[in-house]
């Protein structure tokens, strides 16, 4: 990650704290664990949530190495515009990740075979992690993954707390990685399989908003 993609990250911080939530885009060792699931081979559909400035986004690329779909939804206009420029194989939907269901059906595509999460869930009260958790697993194959990340200082935190209940609630295995002590903040990551079946269909999910 370049020292004006660092800038930008902070700028959108400083802009917006409580959506970006971070004031550092995540280092390449996190990134590499988080994207471990991306297949090696075939032409899997990868979904990345809250891509940022692309910190995963680049460790997702060099493992399709051109192969696949990859499609990133971003809420943020300015990073959506970077890596829409940067990354010219992307597909990238501006969007808020509570609407995935819709942004996948806008573009013909089916269940995603796995998903990669940059969001901030500390930053979200229980209700919207509850929904993006359901946009998650209604998105995601059967037989995909699910990744995410959490911050080590905040691992006992009630939002923490929360999200790792909430992820034990709709996924069959659910697997806590080694801290990463190279990233700053350092960071672990979630390693999710076997979605459950969703309790509440995503036309009620969008009426509860």
């Amino acid at each position: 990650m370049s020292d004006n993609h660092r800038a930008e990250f902070l700028r959108e911080f400083l802009r917006d704290p409580f959506t970006v939530a971070a004031v550092a885009p995540s280092g390449r060792p996190l990134a590499d664990l988080v994207t471990a699931p991306v297949p090696g081979v075939g032409e899997p559909l990868v979904v990345e949530l809250g891509p940022g400035t692309g910190a995963f986004t680049a460790a997702i690329q060099r493992r399709l190495a051109g192969r696949g779909r990859h499609l990133a939804v971003e809420v943020n206009e300015r990073f959506a515009g970077l890596l829409a420029a940067r990354y010219p194989r992307l597909d990238v939907a501006v969007a808020d990740a509570r609407d995935l269901g819709d942004v996948l059906a806008q573009r013909g595509h089916g269940r995603a075979d796995v998903i990669v999460s940059g969001l901030p869930w500390a930053a979200f009260a229980g209700g919207q992690q509850d929904e993006l958790l359901h946009a998650v697993t209604d998105a995601l194959a059967p037989d995909g993954a699910f990744t995410t990340f959490g911050y080590t200082f905040a691992r006992w935190t009630p939002p923490a707390q929360r999200l790792r209940r909430a992820l034990g609630d709709r996924f069959e295995e659910v697997v806590t990685g080694r801290t990463v002590w190279a990233n700053v903040p350092p960071a672990f990551v979630y390693s999710c399989r076997r979605p459950r079946v969703t309790a509440r269909p995503r036309a009620l999910v969008s009426l509860s908003r």
